[in-house]
């Protein structure tokens, strides 16, 4: 059986295969009996509109890239989720791509989405080549999402407030009694923020900050951790860089014998889905991973309707979601026989 035409759709309802193209659209003064029939012979045929040939007509493919910097990563996940939802109301589908993966291969990052013709891209979380987003910001609106990086002109960014998150958390253990607190740190500009927003918190309160260096990931949590529990006086609490590294604390914790809360508090960052499993219920900074992929797609979406802004001399906004400290069950005020003296 042949598949239905907009013809067929026309001649069912009675009307021009213009006016059904304007009710499809969901543009133009089209009077509501009319409208009524045109939807009531697509559902009667089975009508769907062909992608392709829409996408010549209106010179646009109806596609947004989406770049990932680390497909594991979960906190991505979860911002994917918020930038779908708008993307998908507007009638836009994403396109995903793994940056690390690409960079392995030694593959152009950009090159795929350029063959696709996709009509915008999101670059979520930080990708290392900043040039190649200047050349694609020329040719259609580009956001960062999740990423402090500084970008080129015309490259939109819409992130958590990092180094108002970790003074949060810091706060939060000072205000418990701790005052031997260490940070396991991590790379880029947002681990740069978060260090700060940590070492701030700990020197307004008098409180001598200590970082250890870290990567990001588990395992650099676990062995930041056993350095740090092995100093002569070691802290009573730590804050990790993210959810994964207090992952790996905790495991460091346990096998040296420390009971968390009540021998050393731990808290996260990002308030990721790891963090609610209920065997960790990790204490941890919400970034609000869905409301910044929300507020990427909105951006991106505001591009396509202000062309002006996807220019490379049209500036460059910087939009922060505010965190805030969800409390659980690894922070508690330290151990009597911790507890500062003096």
């Amino acid at each position: 059986m042949r598949s239905p035409t907009i013809r067929d759709v026309a001649e069912r309802a009675g009307v021009s295969k213009s006016l059904v193209s304007l009710v499809l659209r969901g543009s133009g003064p089209v009077r509501p009996e009319k409208r009524e029939a045109v939807l009531r012979a697509v559902r009667e045929l089975g009508y769907r509109p062909n992608a392709a040939a829409r996408s010549l007509s209106e010179q646009r493919s109806r596609t947004v890239g989406v770049l990932l910097d680390d497909l594991r990563n979960p906190w991505f996940v979860e911002l994917l989720d918020g930038l779908n939802a708008p993307l998908h109301a507007a009638g836009l589908h994403m396109l995903l791509a793994d940056a690390r993966l690409n960079r392995r291969m030694g593959h152009d990052l950009a090159e795929p989405f350029l063959d696709l013709g996709v009509d915008g891209l999101v670059v979520v979380g930080t990708v290392p080549d900043a040039g190649a987003l200047g050349a694609l910001a020329r040719r259609m609106p580009v956001v960062v999402a999740g990423a402090r990086e500084a970008q080129p002109p015309g490259v939109d960014v819409v992130a958590g407030d990092d180094e108002r998150g970790a003074r949060l958390a810091t706060e939060h253990l000072l205000g418990l009694g701790h005052r031997r607190i260490a940070h396991l740190a991590g790379h880029g500009a947002v681990g740069e923020l978060r260090r700060r927003g940590f070492e701030a918190a700990m020197r307004e309160h008098g409180a001598a900050p200590l970082v250890e260096p870290g990567d990001l990931t588990e395992e650099g949590g676990y062995r930041g951790t056993v350095r740090l529990l092995s100093r002569p006086e070691r802290p009573t609490a730590l804050l990790a860089v993210n959810d994964m590294a207090a992952v790996g604390a905790l495991s460091a914790a346990g096998e040296l014998g420390l009971r968390v809360p009540q021998d050393l508090s731990v808290a996260g960052y990002d308030n990721t889905s790891v963090s609610r499993l209920r065997h960790l219920w990790l204490t941890t900074v919400d970034t609000s991973p869905h409301e910044v992929g929300r507020r990427a797609a909105r951006c991106l979406l505001d591009r396509f309707e202000r062309p002006e802004r996807a220019r490379p001399d049209g500036g460059e906004r910087v939009q922060l979601a505010a965190p805030t400290l969800e409390i659980r069950g690894t922070t508690a005020p330290p151990g009597e026989d911790l507890r500062p003296t003096g």
